[in-house]
């Protein structure tokens, strides 16, 4: 039987525009809300903002079986294609759409390269249900893509932001980040939800047994990732009142680079396995796991780094609105070429 979409996902672009709209209604008819957003704020800080992000953070990695690693780095040559895809053609690809199509808007693309680095960890275990992958690959991978983004995430951010356009003689985009601020914004919004992902698991399949956790908890806490990622975007859009008129172009100038992205990102992963006779089920798992991008912390780190109403933090929430609809799309391609390439 083919897996479905649950509901809250099918209709997550739509939860996302519905988002968008109460939060400028929000700052457009009630503009103190501003005032009292801010004031909830220690130093850069805005607590309960940092506490959504948190608590988005936390169902994908409660979900990971950080057990299953040892049996992933077994099999090196698959292992070996989903670092190269994620880790070198992702963030490289998406770095270069950036300089095509927003090369004279540095802030919107430092918010597109936040998110080629952020590698899939959430819903690319969805889109691989869906495409028929092999539900073990997926896990092993994102178990693998967690622990690398934890370690080289600050590096990397490091590298495309700060040496790489200048290497390049990219004049227009002047803006620096520190090493040590991407650090800190990581550990907070990426290293506690980690720790207190890897504990629950680790406690409770021990007290109430693997199957209770997977069957009954997971379910229970998976639906916090929208609710939180839901209140963060009325949150960003409560400030983005008096920008009213100028947010659908500006969704538009995001969508197209990511478009383009997933796209290009799943054929090129889909053919480098088919070339190297990775069969159908892997071949999907390594393909959505590199086409799948990690929005929650690309937000998370663009908040702390830039602000909740920056431009950075614009692009992270219109990836998530992009991403459902092409990557459905994306499913229903790869099913066409299992047929075709895979009888």
């Amino acid at each position: 039987m083919q897996p479905k979409l649950k509901f809250l996902d099918r209709f997550l672009t739509l939860w996302i525009f519905l988002a968008m709209f109460s939060g400028i209604g929000l700052g457009y008819f009630f503009p103190a809300i501003s005032d009292m957003i801010h004031s909830l704020s220690v130093g850069t800080t805005n607590i309960p903002l940092a506490i959504g992000l948190i608590i988005m953070m936390y169902p994908p990695l409660a979900k990971v079986d950080y057990s299953l690693l040892p049996k992933a780095l077994g099999d090196k040559k698959v292992i070996g294609i989903s670092l190269l895809l994620n880790w070198v053609i992702g963030p490289v690809l998406m770095f270069v759409l950036a300089m095509v199509f927003l090369r004279n808007e540095p802030d919107y693309m430092i918010g597109l390269v936040l998110i080629g680095l952020a590698r899939c960890i959430a819903m690319v275990l969805v889109w691989n249900d869906l495409a028929k992958g092999n539900r073990e690959y997926g896990a092993l991978l994102v178990a693998l893509n967690s622990l690398f983004q934890i370690f080289s995430y600050s590096f990397m951010v490091w590298l495309f932001i700060n040496v790489l356009p200048g290497k390049l003689g990219l004049a227009t985009f002047n803006v620096s980040v520190s090493m040590k601020e991407v650090t800190e914004s990581v550990l907070m919004y990426l290293g506690i939800p980690f720790v207190a992902g890897f504990f629950s698991r680790y406690i409770l399949t021990r007290t109430k047994g693997v199957e209770w956790y997977n069957r009954k908890f997971i379910p229970m806490i998976s639906p916090l990732t929208l609710y939180a990622l839901l209140f963060t975007i009325v949150l960003m859009f409560s400030l983005k009142g008096e920008k009213i008129l100028e947010l659908p172009l500006d969704v538009l100038k995001v969508a197209l680079p990511l478009t383009v992205y997933f796209i290009l990102m799943f054929f090129v992963s889909f053919f480098i396995n088919r070339s190297l006779k990775v069969p159908y089920d892997k071949n999907a798992s390594i393909s959505f796991t590199a086409t799948g991008n990690n929005f929650e912390l690309a937000i998370a780190v663009a908040i702390a780094l830039f602000g909740i109403h920056s431009p950075q933090a614009f692009v992270g929430v219109i990836g998530p609105l992009v991403e459902v609809p092409v990557l459905i799309v994306l499913v229903r391609i790869s099913l066409w070429l299992k047929k075709k390439y895979y009888r």
